[in-house]
């Protein structure tokens, strides 16, 4: 049996692929299939036991936060950026006008399937022109963004929704199934290789999609290594994500909600950024591939704690011969794992600057206490690299015009941050690859950073997929 289409990865890519499949009337029947496989399980299968035991358990055969329908975004803070300026590259492809107009008519969705109508900083008062003035004092750029917070538990019940309509329109969906290979005929995809705990085996498809997410990144370098799918090493992102008190961060989080910050701290001048501010939220552990452990924030619509936490994550762009950036991430959390006996490290920034790990007890006596509970007191820096740390440590004092307090000794960095968007698929405005058959969408393809912009290549994808089918 071949199919129409086949997606690999079941987050807001792929999903929205199908969706705005749907919306356009492509009808499913004997000769009009579409397959979603997903590593992970159905949505409402996915479960954290962390809630119940207090530390990570290291879950089999794939982390629950990161994997599964809806894929990573929804299980950490669920938040969607509703400006075309961020959220990676994808308007540099499509343009910046289409890229808003598709970010507008996908919020849509959004609220069709039961998203909350409030919408976070789309005022301009005068809180946000002195928090702006303060920006530019300190050589930062305050970028403006509305967003719309799903919120961690208000998110997976949206995303069942979006599930439960998919399932009831025909759309096939295989859980615990991994994509191991495409299948190719010359410079043609005609499937893909699959396997599930028991058996492998081999789908027919027309069309196939390839949206495995952040978690799939590394996969997809080497899908298109192997197969000569025209691509370039592009960003990586490697920071700390940041955890001080609520009342630091107060004027930011109830002017904006979520400040993005945007600076270029000397010497060396690289871009280092804000990213998933999390008020009232809560630092998390997630788990890769080969034991990875990273941290990332949630941030949920009722259940709130007495802090704020944040990412600051400095961009490395390589040059030639280098090639691997996704590896030298990983390297980067692998050495600061191994320091954590495979946890996730937590220092306070004056014992950075005193040049001394931070202690279990000192942590008892701060002001600020981490809500990552199993996080290990240590020394990051003995694993960070010397650039990165740097830039981390001047941006952070760039910050602390911005928001006076978030310099304190106190101020709590955990690591690894990572972010692997490092590998970028060369495409059209079509989303064609140079192989005939394949797309891939979201952030495993470079070109996303985040729920909406994955979200809105999607439906671009579908748009795309329909005007073939006519």
């Amino acid at each position: 049996m071949t199919y129409d289409i086949i997606i690999v990865g079941a987050g807001p890519a792929g999903i929205f692929t199908a969706l705005e499949l749907l919306r356009r009337g492509y009808t499913i029947d004997g000769d009009h299939r579409i397959l979603l496989v997903e590593k992970g399980k159905a949505v409402e299968k996915r479960h954290c036991p962390k809630a119940e035991v207090g530390h990570c358990v290291g879950c089999k055969p794939s982390c629950a936060i990161t994997t599964g329908f809806s894929g990573a975004g929804a299980f950490s803070d669920g938040k969607l950026s509703l400006s075309y300026e961020v959220g990676g590259d994808l308007p540099e492809l499509i343009g910046e006008e289409l890229a808003q107009n598709l970010i507008d008519y996908t919020d849509g969705i959004y609220l069709e399937f039961g998203a909350a109508p409030e919408v976070e900083g789309i005022t301009d008062n005068e809180e946000i022109k002195n928090i702006r003035k303060k920006a530019i004092e300190a050589s930062l750029k305050l970028v403006d963004c509305p967003i719309r917070h799903l919120g961690t538990e208000k998110a997976q019940e949206l995303y069942l929704a979006i599930q439960n309509h998919l399932l009831d329109a025909g759309v096939e969906i295989l859980f615990n199934t991994e994509c191991d290979n495409i299948l190719l005929d010359g410079s043609t995809c005609t499937g893909v290789m699959l396997r599930d705990k028991t058996h492998s085996w081999t789908e027919q498809g027309r069309e196939v999609v390839i949206a495995t997410g952040r978690r799939g990144a590394d996969w997809l370098e080497k899908l298109c290594a192997e197969h000569h799918i025209a691509h370039a090493p592009g960003t990586v992102d490697i920071g700390v994500r940041v955890e001080c008190r609520n009342e630091v961060m107060e004027v930011v989080n109830r002017a904006l909600y979520e400040s993005k910050l945007i600076g270029y701290p000397k010497p060396w001048k690289n871009k280092v950024r804000t990213f998933c501010q999390n008020p009232g939220g809560f630092v998390a552990q997630e788990n890769y591939d080969n034991d990875l452990a990273v941290v990332n924030g949630h941030s949920y619509k009722d259940k709130k704690s007495s802090n704020t936490n944040l990412a600051i994550l400095v961009s490395h762009n390589f040059t030639e011969p280098f090639n691997q950036p996704i590896a030298y991430a990983q390297k980067v959390g692998e050495l600061t794992n191994m320091l954590g006996a495979g946890h996730i490290l937590v220092q306070r920034y004056g014992d950075i600057l005193d040049g001394k790990r931070t202690w279990a007890g000192e942590l008892a006596h701060s002001n600020v206490r981490p809500t990552l509970r199993d996080a290990v007191a240590g020394d990051i820096t003995a694993a960070m690299p010397y650039r990165a740390m740097t830039n981390i440590i001047e941006f952070i004092k760039m910050l602390d015009v911005v928001v006076p307090g978030f310099a304190s000794d106190e101020t709590l960095l955990y690591s690894p941050e990572l972010k692997f968007y490092s590998n970028k698929v060369k495409m059209d405005a079509n989303l064609d690859t140079n192989i005939r058959g394949l797309h891939c969408l979201g952030d495993s393809s470079g070109w996303t950073r985040g729920l909406m912009m994955a979200s809105v290549m999607g439906v671009l994808m579908g748009r795309k997929l329909m005007e073939k089918e006519r």
